[in-house]
């Protein structure tokens, strides 16, 4: 990898390097929303650029509130946008160190969707977590239902109420019915839960009756977020028979600003677990299309530091998202430029990287202490739960910032 050296001050374990440098929307004391690239501390904006005539691409595309029309522009356009950006910041004689009215301090702003999100789909493609939920509601012996090992398994989520981190979630309502309930009852769900996803942003659009293959796929993804679904698993445990997630789902899920795109990644591709059986043709691949992106999820209560209760890591994933979106299309389902899709819970082969408090607490079974003392088994009112992640290889660190959300009690 190329050695960078920027003029702008970036502290030293900062996520956004100069080797990273994603997209994001911001706004600043009650303006409008506009297009930005992250560094260090700073926003630079992007229609500020554009104005000063140092961007191939009109202002107009950078003074909207979603990303969605300057990512349909293709990424050769947008490749370009970024490492235009990168080389002014790299320049030691840079037009922009006599616009300082060009960066923005990230203290300063606040973020928004970075996308006007259509379609959204969740996945359920960490084979780790698959099996502990296996083995905890159906046969330990097992785990893994027939088809798992075949297709990335996956649902139809709700993009109406994706957030962006930061955003405060309500407790949500639903039917409960626990094994010694007769009949259900209306309810505030006590068995509130975090997932730790990644999810990726379509950046192609295609037609209805199109299909991607393994081997196109990353032409169709602008690049990657961090992502909280939030789960009520006890309502989710009564409803999700024999149509699958619904209201136990489809309250929130949270999502970080920053996109770091899928070319910023390329130095951090690693060979995905091996998949036995061997699958279908169509999802078959050649090359490294895992990533090696290390995770975090930190939990506290209203009064109390944060306690770190999970580190996994976006390698684990049994499907990639190269498979995933071959998959979500194989049947002609056309996506469209700003639609999420999420990996599904990250979980490791080991307790400390549980993608869930589901798995954490083993159902409720084991509770676990937060650093205050007080225990858990699954998020109380007043908890916050922050997710982090970054790439780190050769002293190059490209990292996502973060997702948080704090739980309040239910409407």
């Amino acid at each position: 990898m190329t050695t960078l050296n920027t003029w702008v001050s970036v502290p030293k374990n900062s996520d956004f390097s100069i080797y990273n440098l994603p997209f994001g929307i911001f706004s600043v004391d009650g303006d409008e929303p506009k297009a930005g690239i992250a560094i260090g501390e700073q926003i630079v904006d992007l229609s500020a650029l554009a104005n000063l005539g140092l961007l191939d691409v009109n202002t107009t595309y950078f003074r909207q509130s979603t990303l969605n029309d300057f990512i349909a522009l293709g990424k050769k356009i947008t490749n370009k946008v970024r490492l235009d950006v990168q080389r002014l910041l790299v320049l030691d004689n840079s037009p922009l160190k006599n616009h300082p009215e060009v960066f923005i301090p990230q203290e300063d702003a606040k973020m928004h969707l970075p996308v006007r999100i259509g379609d959204y789909t969740d996945f359920y493609s960490s084979i780790e977590h698959a099996t502990n939920v296996g083995k905890m509601f159906r046969d330990p012996e097992n785990a893994l239902l027939p088809n798992w090992r075949h297709i990335p398994v996956g649902y139809h989520g709700r993009a109406s109420s994706i957030v962006v981190s930061g955003t405060n979630i309500h407790r949500p309502m639903g039917q409960v019915k626990t094994n010694d309930m007769e009949t259900p009852v209306f309810q505030a769900s006590n068995r509130l839960d975090f997932e730790l996803e990644m999810g990726f942003i379509i950046g192609k659009s295609t037609k209805l009756g199109e299909r991607i293959s393994t081997k196109n796929a990353a032409e169709h993804i602008f690049g990657l977020v961090l992502f909280n679904d939030w789960s009520a698993r006890d309502i989710q445990k009564w409803e999700y028979v024999p149509l699958g997630p619904f209201l136990g789902k489809n309250f929130a899920s949270s999502m970080s600003p920053w996109i770091v795109t899928l070319e910023a990644l390329e130095p951090f591709k690693v060979q995905g677990p091996e998949q036995q059986p061997e699958v279908l043709s169509y999802l078959q691949y050649e090359g490294q299309l895992n990533y090696d992106i290390q995770l975090q999820v930190g939990m506290s209560a209203q009064t109390s530091d944060e306690t770190v209760i999970s580190e996994s890591n976006f390698k684990y994933m049994y499907w990639n998202m190269m498979q995933q979106l071959a998959h979500h299309t194989v049947n002609g389902c056309n996506i469209n430029v700003g639609d999420v899709m999420a990996s599904g819970t990250i979980s490791g082969k080991d307790e400390s990287s549980f993608g869930s408090l589901l798995e954490i607490s083993w159902g409720g079974k084991k509770p676990f202490t937060l650093c205050d003392g007080s225990q858990r088994t699954f998020i109380e009112d007043s908890d916050t739960i922050t997710m982090r992640g970054f790439a780190e290889k050769e002293g190059i660190k490209v990292g996502f910032g973060e997702v948080s959300g704090t739980i309040l009690s239910s409407k």
